[in-house]
Parts: structure tokens; C-alpha cells; sequence
């Protein structure tokens, strides 16, 4: 069997054994995470190989702040909020929303973005710093192992960006305090309740910008107290640290090669730097 077809079946067979009722599951998304929707009993199930997922840092943060009023995507109600483990698969069980809209209009976003941040500040939890991010990308691009098929001229230049950046960035000095981590639109869902988020095991220790840095501009026109000059540094980083991604082995991105290539040209060519949707944009139009 496929993963999917494993992963899909660890997850039913955990409704099911909590009672449940479950005759069926709909592929919402498959990337770090698969996402399902259970079916009748109406369960967001998210899975991953056991040992390649932060589930319990997820679940307790969701906890905390949804008790705090944030605009989070709540955990299902009908069973105990922890993480399930099934088949070499760990899997928690969400609130699934039926989605009222195909977007969450930039204003929306933006306002629920901040509430999100506010709610996160009066969190004291031990979590990554965006740092540990442009690590974990440098050492992509560090291991020919690891990115076979970057060219090298494209490998030292991109190194070279990361670590650039990086020193930018610190040496502004910004106040950092927990963020969301990769809150673009595939994060947030359109709900009768308002923009909610999820995915939370992205979260990280950063200024304000590095999150802003990932979502369009116009829910950046309306976000307020932004360090613009801070935003295209971060805005830059991300299209650096994305790139990388997209060229490791094993990289399972839809057209992940072309993206990559895409992000190299784009970060070679130089400001204004587009934002991922954007990007995503240009390359639908190929």
C-alpha cells in the first residue's frame, strides 16, 4: 500500500476505535502532513510517520490558545484531545469546517494575523526561533547529498543568501516573540466562525515580519506597525529558505523542481521580491 493508503487507514481505524462514525476519507492536502476530512462524522484528521512531527507541541499550543480566545482551529470535541498513535502513524483529530468561502478576504486575514500574534505573546512555551529555519535550509544547500540536481553556482549563491540574510536580519534588532511560522493562505480556512488557522507545528520564535513575510501583500497593506524594510528582508528569506526546500531529494511539492528554478531566477533578478503567491501565480499561468 501507498503511504496515503496507510496513513488514511491508521486514521479511520483511530475514529473509528473512539467511536466515531466513519465510512470514508477525502484528501484535503498531502505535504509534510496528510489532511483528511472523515466522513459522516465530519472529524479534520491530520497524520504523519511517527518521529517526523511535533503532534503533542501542536495539540497542547492549539489548547492554549483556543482557551485564550485565539483564531486557531479547534481540536474534536467528541473524543480526548491528544495524539492517537496507529501503525506507525501518529494522528490528531480537529473540528472540520465547511468552508464558506474559496478566500479569506486580505482584510479578514489580516486582523485575524494580528489577533493570533496578540494571543501568542502571552504564551511562554519552548519553541524553535526562525533561525533554526535558515539552518535547516543552509544545510540542504550545504549537501550535494541531500540537493543532487542544484547546480553549483546556484548552491554557492544561495548559500551565500541565506547567510546574508541572516546577519540582516539579526542585526536589526527587531523584538521577536512566538509566531505561527507559515501562516500563507493553505493555513487558514474560511469558517462561518471567521479565519481560522492550523498548522501549528510550524511555530517559531521571530519578529512579527517573518510571518508577514509569507502571506500577500495585501494582507500586508493591512496589517499594522510593520518595519517595511524589515518585511523585504524577511520577504526575501523565505523565497531563499523555499528554494532550498524545493531542490532536496525526496521533495514533494507539486512541480517542485520548477518552482525551485523559479525562486532561484526570481532571487538572482533581485527587488521588489514578489511574494509566494506571487510566485505560485506566475507559475499556474505555465
Amino acid at each position: 500500500m501507498s503511504d496515503v493508503t496507510r496513513a488514511t487507514a491508521a486514521a479511520t481505524a483511530v475514529a473509528a476505535s473512539l467511536g466515531l462514525p466513519v465510512g470514508g476519507a477525502t484528501v484535503l492536502h498531502d505535504s509534510n502532513k496528510l489532511a483528511l476530512r472523515l466522513t459522516p462524522c465530519d472529524v479534520f484528521a491530520r497524520v504523519a510517520p511517527v518521529g517526523q512531527e511535533v503532534a503533542r507541541f501542536e495539540v497542547a499550543l492549539a489548547q492554549r490558545l483556543v482557551e485564550a480566545g485565539s483564531p486557531v482551529c479547534p481540536l474534536e470535541p467528541r473524543v480526548d484531545p491528544r495524539v492517537y498513535t496507529r501503525d506507525g502513524f501518529t494522528v490528531t483529530l480537529w473540528t472540520y469546517y465547511e468552508p464558506v468561502a474559496p478566500h479569506v478576504p486580505p482584510a479578514d486575514c489580516a486582523r485575524a494575523l494580528e489577533r493570533l500574534h496578540a494571543g501568542m505573546r502571552g504564551i511562554a512555551v519552548p519553541s524553535p526561533r526562525f533561525t533554526d529555519r535558515i539552518t535547516e535550509a543552509e544545510e540542504v544547500v550545504a549537501d550535494q547529498d541531500r540537493s543532487p540536481e542544484l547546480a553549483g553556482a546556484d548552491r554557492v549563491f544561495l548559500g551565500g543568501r541565506l547567510a546574508g540574510l541572516r546577519r540582516a536580519i539579526e542585526e536589526r534588532g527587531a523584538a521577536e516573540q512566538l509566531l505561527h511560522g507559515e501562516p500563507h493562505p493553505g493555513n487558514v480556512l474560511s469558517t462561518r466562525d471567521g479565519p481560522l488557522f492550523i498548522d501549528l507545528e510550524t511555530c517559531c520564535r521571530g519578529p512579527v515580519e517573518f510571518d508577514l513575510a509569507h502571506v500577500p501583500e495585501a494582507v500586508c497593506a493591512h496589517y499594522p506597525h510593520l518595519d517595511r524594510g524589515l518585511l523585504e528582508d524577511c520577504r526575501q528569506l523565505v523565497l531563499a529558505m523555499v528554494a532550498a526546500w524545493r531542490w532536496e531529494r525526496g521533495d514533494a511539492f507539486p512541480r517542485g523542481r520548477l518552482f525551485g528554478e523559479e525562486l532561484v531566477r526570481v532571487l538572482r533578478a533581485g527587488p521588489p521580491w514578489p511574494t509566494l503567491d506571487t510566485v505560485n501565480e506566475r507559475l499556474a499561468g505555465h
